[in-house]
């Protein structure tokens, strides 16, 4: 469900784009240097948009670094840390630590409880120092995997719980950007659930697994009403984002939202696209 928030590269300053790459790399280099190799593999861009955001809005003091890593052998390459790192850091084992458990629960995966098993000592570390956090992604999980077994097909009911725990950790701390922070992160929530959803609706057709577009499938206009959906999401995120008084890396934050957000919807779009053309 993770990884749509995503830089549009083609629509990027070169200087931005190595900056937003040096992020990237620092978010690695600080889950390497916390949680070892497997806490590497937790790795998002969607976290990585989360630092730029807070460090842009508390001004945190950022360092300077070049690193060489087993993607880059040969030579170093540059890398931003600061303190908001450690926390994206540390939500990443959260949410890793709690969705391997969930694979557990529903299907009995040995792989997953095994995974879960490995970083449980380091996620009850982060439950001790963030435990706001930890309780809405642990009951949002919850919530969201028993509406996903019930069926649910009401898109803004079903699409709830995963923006209640987006909103839940853009709020790094409880000060005067609480409350916009949380409204922001709770549609940007939205918005990756359902395109996530969108995007694998083939897949769960095939599979005959559920999807919450299933049934707004066989309704016509579809796609028209799936944009729309999606657009009205974007729109209240990037709302409540212009509301905050950011100055750094401004224009690569509005490239992530206003542009980035939407590469893998428009994607499918075009692979549509060529599939009409072929037939």
């Amino acid at each position: 469900m993770f990884g749509y928030v995503n830089i549009n590269k083609q629509e990027l300053k070169v200087k931005e784009y190595y900056k937003y790459k040096a992020y990237y790399c620092g978010l690695c280099h600080q889950l390497k240097k916390n949680y070892g190799r497997f806490g590497q593999m937790t790795l998002t861009y969607d976290m990585t948009f989360l630092i730029i955001l807070l460090t842009s809005l508390y001004e945190s003091n950022v360092t300077q670094d070049t690193k060489r890593c087993l993607v880059h052998p040969t030579s170093k390459h540059w890398i931003l840390t600061n303190e908001i790192s450690d926390y994206a850091a540390d939500m990443n084992i959260a949410l890793t630590y709690h969705k391997l458990m969930d694979d557990w629960q529903d299907d009995r995966s040995v792989i997953s409880l095994s995974g879960a098993n490995i970083l449980k000592h380091r996620y009850q570390r982060v439950e001790k120092t963030y435990p706001r956090q930890c309780e809405v992604i642990k009951s949002s999980l919850i919530k969201l995997n028993e509406l996903e077994k019930k069926k649910e097909q009401v898109v803004d009911i079903i699409s709830r719980p995963f923006g209640e725990l987006m909103g839940e950790l853009f709020v790094y701390k409880e000060d005067v950007w609480k409350d916009t922070l949380r409204s922001f992160g709770f549609y940007l929530g939205k918005f990756i659930y359902l395109l996530d959803a969108y995007d694998d609706l083939e897949k769960d057709l095939k599979n005959q697994s559920y999807n919450p577009f299933i049934e707004m499938l066989k309704q016509d206009g579809f796609e028209e009403k799936v944009k729309e959906i999606l657009t009205s999401m974007m729109a209240e995120c990037t709302r409540e984002f212009e509301k905050l008084p950011l100055i750094w890396d401004v224009e690569l934050l509005r490239n992530i939202l206003y542009a980035g957000v939407w590469k893998k919807y428009d994607e499918k779009q075009n692979k549509q696209e060529e599939k009409g053309e072929n037939n």
